[in-house]
């Protein structure tokens, strides 16, 4: 299984701008640049894209793995908060926060939090991702 995106630049980094589109057209040349990135301009980013995607991809695996322990989700909501920090001369994308809150009948917190952190060391984007990733999970009764 292959997906692809796809990125447009022109210009300098600091006045420059481009585009984002995705395969399924999901986003089709949605403008991204410098003031988008890091002067909170309407427009997206990497940062953003990939705190989507880790969310999204999590969000499927909680759910295979309460599947497969026998509890089905009522609803999964989480939030991936992407760190990027200057290093060096560049940047770096140092944590990523996911920040879980789900309603799942008849599951206990302890079994909760064992289902989730295994779905989080589990969840493919996780594992490609070389940075701090930490969970907080809330079980709503």
């Amino acid at each position: 299984m292959n997906k692809f995106a796809s990125a447009h630049w022109e210009g300098s980094i600091k006045e420059g701008k481009g585009t984002i589109s995705t395969h399924s057209g999901a986003l089709k040349d949605q403008p991204y640049g410098f003031n988008t990135r890091f002067e909170d301009e309407p427009g997206s980013n990497p940062e953003e894209l990939l705190g989507g995607a880790h969310a999204a991809c999590f969000s499927m695996a909680l759910s295979l793995e309460l599947g497969n322990a026998g509890f089905t989700p009522e609803r999964i909501d989480t939030k991936a908060k992407v760190t990027l920090d200057k290093d060096g001369d560049g940047f770096s994308i140092t944590k990523i926060h996911l920040d879980l809150t789900a309603k799942i009948p008849d599951i206990s917190d302890q079994k909760f939090q064992e289902i989730a952190n295994g779905a989080k060391a589990g969840c493919p984007v996780s594992k490609v991702l070389n940075a701090d990733i930490t969970l907080k999970a809330t079980l709503d009764q």
